[in-house]
């Protein structure tokens, strides 16, 4: 309504003036008297009269007021949302990386424990080739060693027995994903490849074999000299060279030593040695996994939190 229109409104008596009358008069609301209305209209009004100009507009009012409400909350939830997924999908090429350079210790690891088992493997099959020969030195060995007599260091193969190395690769990363909650976030054939290797019936027969089972020979060894050698030699200190060339023909009596020696030559021949080798392959193939899924990610380009060219 212009303002023309307005004030012939208020000036009733069309005298060109407003008075005090005309002015209260102006000032009560428009429209229709509350009691005048039924129940509906009368639920819906909020002052003493209904009219339905005010009514719509506070009507549109609201609705407008609504869908920035509605608009404001989907886009701060649908922000919150990408930006949730794209710290996942950081936490989760994180891992790949993580993994990937963990493995390579593994494998570095592994092919450090074949070399160890292949050379204790010859060490004593030599001693064991030459147990009956007839001779007080058949259980010495030498090393060529520039700073001892002769050049050679001498050592009782027998005397270092008890000594073991229980596979124990390291597992660090792996352990902090699955304790973080992050283990999730990992491709679905990285994960089943992941437990494989870190969880696998290979890794577990591989500890098995060098652990407790390796463990029961040595123990065996142990009390056998706590058991009988103690109560039938004059002295016994195995770390002596002395010890085994004096004592040389009933250490190769004892045929219960004998055997525990050809027992664990044959678990690190036909055991240890086969199962390091298949452990070995499946890391080289961990790792190639790895380089794929993690070449993927990486040709891969987000935009803030969005990927603009996922590749899933």
């Amino acid at each position: 309504m212009s303002k023309k229109d307005d004030f012939d409104k208020i000036d009733q008596n069309k005298d060109g003036y407003i008075s005090r009358e005309e002015y209260a008069d102006a000032n009560k609301s428009a429209g229709i008297e509350k009691e005048n209305l039924n129940w509906f209209l009368r639920l819906i009004t909020l002052g003493d009269r209904f009219d339905i100009k005010d009514f719509w507009d506070r009507v549109k009012k609201s609705i407008v007021e609504f869908i920035i409400l509605v608009f404001g909350v989907t886009v701060s939830f649908g922000i919150e949302q990408q930006g949730g997924e794209s710290d996942n999908r950081n936490d989760g090429i994180e891992n790949l990386n993580n993994l990937r350079e963990e493995i390579d210790k593994m494998i570095t690891y592994t092919d450090a424990y074949i070399e160890q088992v292949d050379w204790v493997t010859e060490l004593y099959q030599k001693q064991y080739d030459k147990w009956e020969k007839d001779n007080d030195s058949i259980f010495l060995d030498f090393q060529d060693d520039e700073e001892e007599p002769g050049g050679k260091y001498y050592f009782a193969p027998m005397g270092m027995y008890t000594q073991r190395d229980p596979f124990d690769p390291p597992r660090v990363n792996f352990d902090a994903i699955k304790l973080d909650g992050t283990f999730r976030l990992m491709p679905k054939e990285v994960g089943l490849k992941m437990t494989e290797i870190y969880d696998g019936t290979e890794l577990r027969y591989l500890i098995e074999n060098t652990g407790k089972n390796e463990e029961r020979y040595v123990n065996q060894f142990v009390n056998r000299i706590a058991n009988k050698w103690v109560f039938d030699l004059p002295w016994v200190d195995v770390d002596y060279n002395e010890f085994w060339t004096e004592n040389r023909k009933y250490i190769q009596n004892d045929k219960f030593i004998k055997y525990n020696l050809y027992k664990r030559l044959d678990l690190w021949e036909w055991s240890v040695k086969e199962q390091l080798q298949q452990y070995r392959t499946s890391l080289i193939e961990s790792t190639e996994l790895l380089d794929s899924v993690i070449a993927v990610r990486d040709s891969e380009y987000e935009f803030i939190w969005w990927v603009l060219n996922p590749k899933d």
